[in-house]
């Protein structure tokens, strides 16, 4: 399956009916990375992470198990609640 997100230098295109439900989608556009994700009642939803560090250390990953890892670390070092 192609990945739903694509990045041009125009900006992002996001293509919900490719998108799994609860399933996160990532990409990195102008320094920032952007999350989507579509949930159980197909709503998109999407945040920006501009903070430097963080994006500098996704950009080097190589599969979406490192990433999610970085996140929780993130998560847990940064004490941030739901």
């Amino acid at each position: 399956m192609d990945y739903p997100i694509t990045v041009s230098d125009d900006g992002i295109k996001i293509k919900p009916e490719k998108m799994e439900n609860e399933k996160l989608y990532h990409c990195i556009f102008k320094k920032k990375i952007l999350l989507v994700f579509k949930d159980s009642q197909d709503f998109l939803n999407c945040y920006e992470i501009e903070e430097e560090d963080l994006v500098n250390e996704i950009k080097n990953c190589k599969n979406d198990v490192e990433i999610e890892k970085i996140f929780e670390n993130y998560i847990q070092q940064e004490d941030i609640k739901n």
